[in-house]
């Protein structure tokens, strides 16, 4: 995602050098992305057998378990604008502990409204935690090993779409449904102890306050054009993503692909050149701007939405890698123009686009999961197609 911190100065930030640990540092900062988001996508590789029991249609299950999204996006915005006065370590445990509350309960959901509510108190752990550990990496590195850590945080959020939904996939076909929640509530726990004993209490900082109050500048940043396009971005991306790799899952699962569970988490080896491609995104966008970046990311995207229609898995996968990295990369390049075109409040800039890609998310799963259950997966890509189109449009006005 992107830093939500808010604009700090610290005599550590000012050292240019590479600081001592820069390897295990970045390693931890990974490892923590990856347990805090690990559940996030990974309940989507058994959404065919939640619809299943709980007895609802495909675009009724997609909503309820994308409504983490909506929690992300009102913690986005609340990080954004209290990130001075939050205590980092104390944040991310807090996030951290308490997320495996709401997992755990997940396995006893009694209906679909409960299982909706669980998963927007996910999100909300879920954004906090992650946030606050951007903001942590951005206060305690220099500016050259800021990049190796964003580069690491990245990687482990990748990463956790891949392994979440295989580690979904293995525990649900071999132990039930609820025994895949009980073991990411464990995964959530296990973060917290990583942070608890990797993440030390510092020196207290000194934030700039902004002088404008937090509504002042949320509505200067919407008056910024640059900035209004790039939150438009970030909501046609997750839209078009949560489009696809939600409801693929039906197509896989179905005749002619008839996949079984195990299968199904295979299948999300996709991701695995995203880990490395994604990490690109920033030298790319350097050498050649943010622009013909991002509409060479939308272009490699869209180029895999026609395979996404074959009948054949190895077309249907491949087309899933090309959307992966295309969004992935778009993603990334964004984040980080939001970082450079917001000069001032970059927290609650940064904290603004975050709600609006997790509102496209939800609005992407509502929209296009009505498309699927009336007329089909074709009207669902089709969809996901317009969202691309529209992101490409607004990268228009990027403009440094």
């Amino acid at each position: 995602m992107t830093d939500l911190s808010a604009p700090i100065k610290q005599d550590v930030m000012t050292n240019e050098a590479h600081s001592p640990g820069l390897a295990l540092r970045s390693l931890v900062i990974g490892l923590t992305a990856f347990l805090t988001v690990v559940d996030l996508f990974a309940t989507q590789a058994i959404l065919p057998s939640l619809t299943r029991h709980y007895g609802v249609t495909p675009a009724a299950m997609g909503f309820a378990v994308n409504a983490s999204t909506f929690g992300m996006a009102v913690a986005g915005l609340v990080v954004g604008f209290f990130s001075p006065h939050i205590d980092r370590r104390t944040g991310i445990l807090l996030g951290l502990a308490l997320l495996a509350i709401p997992t755990g309960l997940l396995a006893s959901a009694p209906n679909l409204a409960v299982f909706t509510v669980l998963r927007v108190a996910q999100g909300l752990c879920m954004a906090a935690a992650f946030a606050l550990t951007l903001a942590y990496l951005g206060e305690q590195c220099s500016a050259k090993d800021a990049g190796s850590a964003f580069a690491a945080y990245i990687t482990g959020n990748v990463a956790s779409n891949l392994v979440g939904r295989l580690i979904s996939a293995a525990v649900a076909d071999s132990l039930g449904l609820a025994w895949n929640f009980y073991f990411f509530a464990a995964l959530n726990l296990a973060g917290a102890l990583l942070v608890y004993f990797t993440i030390q209490r510092v020196r207290p900082m000194h934030a700039m306050m902004p002088a404008a109050s937090p509504v002042s500048a949320t509505i200067a940043h919407w008056r910024d054009r640059r900035l209004r396009a790039a939150f438009g971005i970030g909501f046609c991306i997750l839209f078009a993503f949560i489009g696809i790799f939600t409801f693929v899952n039906f197509v896989l699962v179905r005749p002619p692909l008839s996949l079984g569970m195990m299968d199904l988490g295979l299948v999300y080896f996709v991701f695995l050149p995203s880990v490395v491609t994604t990490l690109l995104a920033g030298k790319v966008a350097a050498r050649l701007g943010t622009r013909p970046t991002i509409w060479s990311a939308l272009a490699v995207a869209g180029l895999g939405l026609p395979l996404m229609l074959a009948p054949h898995l190895g077309a249907v996968l491949a087309g899933m890698v090309l959307v992966g990295i295309g969004t992935f990369f778009a993603q990334a390049a964004a984040t980080g123009f939001v970082g450079q075109a917001a000069t001032d409040n970059r927290g609650i800039a940064s904290g603004t686009y975050l709600a609006c890609y997790f509102c496209g998310g939800l609005v992407g799963t509502a929209v296009l999961g009505r498309l699927f259950d009336a007329l089909g997966w074709q009207a669902c890509v089709t969809g996901v197609g317009a969202a691309l189109a529209l992101a490409a449009l607004l990268t228009v006005d990027l403009k440094r």
